[in-house]
């Protein structure tokens, strides 16, 4: 009576096995990255463990070893399969007997790696590409405030939900305009119109900053997006059409140091005690911190200096030359002779030579004379404007995306915190 029983099951199991078969032939059975999967295919979506490569991965998600050395090698034309960053989304279909159908990696918010046995008659010829994401473009509005809870620019954009990439971003366009270490103040505010690019509903990155709005120390600053129709290449300008990029940046450093020390020509020394002119500006900082150069120019001089340790020395147009003491280290490629661009990485804080702590003495010298650095600043001039020609294109653009800026953040205000908008705009 048993064994009746069972035959009896098998042939309505493989009944039922048929009229599947007839209801989806072959040449209609969705693909493996379909919803419909057969009863033995396994489906692994997780993300990646620490230290892992591909090849332990795929074993330790139980994969025949020829078809993990199957993998490892396809792979190989397009990536390197020992580079594999931890926390980053993968998804695998193998056969309950080990067999690959499909592996699927998040290279980064751009690309993703595929592997898969497109020939199931030879299932361990494997094919492997590397693939861009389809992305989705937004125009997003975000608003930021300083207080004292959030007094960097930093702390602000994470307040709104936003990365540390987009107040670096807003850093190096306002760079010639505000010192981000020291001219910050409780009440100061911002706001940004940026396209952000997701894919799958998920964050990617950030596409093009479109304008810019920093309110600090009384002045309300602006910044728009403009490409050059002769040259194709984009910069930022204030809405009268004024370059923002100025022959010297506010500072050498980016974000959160203090000036502990400022220009004198009498100061008591921290080390000797005794009195003497200190003819820099000393940031403190913490040791490692990104040191750049405020303005293009060549080096004159990269190595010891005695009292001021590792040091930078910079000529640029104009009769100015600039100092870079106390370093720890200095930039790949930094040495006599070579030209480096306004913002460009030469060396990184340190407390080398004579220094109570790590720091950045920083230097300006004009015409053989040791001046004060941020005196100095104020008397440049605006950057140069748009020539006349496209001005009136200009200021078109820069109406407009100002309006952007403005509805999107109306439409968003009631509903948000009035320090943390982050709306969508059309």
């Amino acid at each position: 009576m048993g064994r009746r029983v069972v035959f009896l099951l098998a042939g309505v199991l493989f009944a039922a096995a048929c009229r599947q078969d007839t209801a989806a032939p072959p040449s209609q059975v969705p693909h493996l990255s379909d919803t419909y999967l057969k009863p033995e295919i396994v489906l692994v979506e997780a993300k990646v463990p620490r230290n892992a490569t591909l090849g332990g991965l795929l074993r330790e998600q139980m994969l025949g070893e020829p078809f993990v050395v199957a993998a490892i090698e396809a792979a190989r034309a397009v990536f390197n399969p020992r580079q594999l960053h931890s926390d980053r989304p993968y998804r695998l279909v193998r056969s309950v007997d080990g067999m690959l159908r499909e592996f699927e990696y998040q290279i980064d918010g751009d690309r993703f790696l595929r592997i898969i046995a497109r020939d199931h008659s030879r299932p361990t010829e494997l094919d492997a590409e590397v693939i861009p994401y389809e992305k989705q473009v937004d125009v997003v509005a975000v608003r930021g405030r300083i207080d004292s809870d959030h007094p960097s620019v930093i702390a602000a954009m994470d307040e709104t939900g936003e990365t540390i990439n987009l107040a670096l971003a807003v850093a190096e366009i306002f760079s010639g305009e505000i010192d981000f270490e020291s001219d910050l103040q409780p009440g100061d505010n911002f706001d940004i119109l940026v396209e952000k690019t997701s894919h799958d509903g998920q964050f990617s990155g950030y596409g093009a900053v479109l304008a810019a709005r920093f309110v600090t120390d009384g002045r309300d600053l602006r910044a728009i997006r403009w490409v050059d129709p002769a040259t194709g290449k984009a910069a930022f300008y204030d809405d009268a059409g004024r370059s923002l990029k100025r022959f010297f940046l506010r500072s050498p450093l980016r974000f959160e140091p203090r000036i502990t020390s400022g220009f004198s020509r009498r100061r008591l020394h921290p080390v000797f005690r005794t009195y003497r002119a200190h003819l820099g500006i000393d940031y403190g900082a913490p040791t490692g911190a990104p040191v750049v150069a405020v303005s293009s120019g060549t080096v004159v001089s990269a190595g010891w200096s005695g009292g001021g340790g590792n040091m930078v020395r910079l000529r640029h147009a104009g009769g100015y030359e600039s100092y870079y003491l106390h370093l720890s280290s200095f930039a790949k490629g930094v040495r006599a002779g070579v030209h480096v661009d306004q913002g460009q990485l030469i060396g990184r804080v340190g407390a080398t030579g004579t220094a109570t702590g790590p720091h950045l003495d920083y230097r300006l010298r004009k015409n053989g004379a040791f001046v004060n650095p941020l005196v100095e600043h104020r008397k440049l001039p605006p950057g140069e404007p748009i020539a006349a020609a496209q001005l009136l294109d200009f200021r078109a653009t820069a109406d407009a995306t100002l309006q952007k800026l403005s509805a999107a953040l109306s439409a968003e205000a009631p509903a948000q915190k009035p320090d943390a908008i982050s709306a969508r705009g059309r």
